[in-house]
């Protein structure tokens, strides 16, 4: 299984911002009417997915998952995009030191700490999604229970590209949802997968406009928060069952993807990827 992850020492009350290390908040969370939400609140990266995120968004669904008061958990993002997986331009400059695997490791193994912090919540977990969602970020909208997504709303597996292995669930979880064979058509030929598509295949339970998203999720969950506790949290342990498998899979694509992620090739692929991509954002840190 994988390595314990550190954990800090925060407060746990609602109704605040998560201070990331830098003191800009990158998760939100706030309590209202039985529903948690919880957003990842780093918009000028496109969401893109760091270690400090990750950790805070464990942070931020722990603190939710432990209030009595609590029966739903939504979690939504800010900005044009829901996420576009892990920041290449952190990663490639990790790459130019001697850090690299550790980094590497503490991504992974934390992304796959919330996604199965999100499964293990006694509350049903509803994913607001909109945008693209790339690479490993597909993995917080596999391990939510509903998932409501903008009719323009995209999926790609985005890694293959830049020499990274495959992460965030893309084996470990969609097949199951989807099938080998289109699980296979998303990673193998990094074909796109459209909204429509998503809700056939199991990723999306429903479609909305964009412009009606966030009232329709909003309704979605004040539903859930106004049932039985009980028969909610049955409901949610009744349909995934044992997650010791899930949990075994995803420890095999975590260590697939430290390896992958210190081949040289990689190193290569992901500078070159971004010289390919001159408007990948770039949060201004110096190369």
């Amino acid at each position: 299984m994988s390595a314990p992850i550190r954990r800090p020492n925060r407060d746990p009350a609602l109704e605040r911002a998560v201070p990331a290390a830098g003191g800009a908040p990158l998760v939100r969370l706030a309590a209202a009417s039985g529903v948690a939400t919880v957003t990842l609140a780093r918009a000028p990266m496109h969401n893109a997915l760091v270690p400090e995120m990750l950790l805070d968004l464990c942070v931020a669904l722990e603190t939710a998952g432990r209030r009595e008061d609590v029966r739903c958990v939504l979690l939504q993002a800010e900005g044009e995009d829901f996420s576009i997986g892990p920041d290449l331009r952190r990663l490639a400059r990790e790459m130019r030191g001697p850090g690299l695997q550790a980094y590497a490791a503490e991504l992974a193994g934390l992304l796959n700490q919330a996604m199965l912090t999100l499964m293990r919540l006694t509350q049903p977990v509803l994913a607001r999604v909109h945008g693209r969602v790339e690479g490993l970020a597909l993995g917080l909208v596999l391990a939510a229970d509903v998932v409501i997504a903008t009719e323009d709303a995209r999926f790609t597996a985005g890694q293959a590209g830049a020499g990274l292995a495959p992460g965030g669930g893309w084996t470990a979880l969609l097949p199951r949802l989807a099938g080998a064979r289109r699980a296979g058509a998303g990673l193998l030929l990094e074909r796109e997968i459209v909204a429509g598509e998503a809700r056939d295949w199991g990723i999306v339970t429903e479609l909305a406009p964009a412009v009606d998203l966030r009232v329709h999720a909003a309704a979605a969950a004040a539903r859930i928060a106004q049932a039985s506790p009980a028969a909610m949290r049955k409901a949610k342990r009744t349909l995934l069952g044992d997650l010791a498998d899930a949990e075994a899979a995803l420890e095999a694509e975590r260590l697939q993807f430290i390896e992958a992620t210190c081949e040289a090739e990689t190193r290569e692929r992901v500078e070159r990827f971004l010289r390919s991509n001159p408007a990948y954002p770039d949060d201004g840190t110096p190369a």
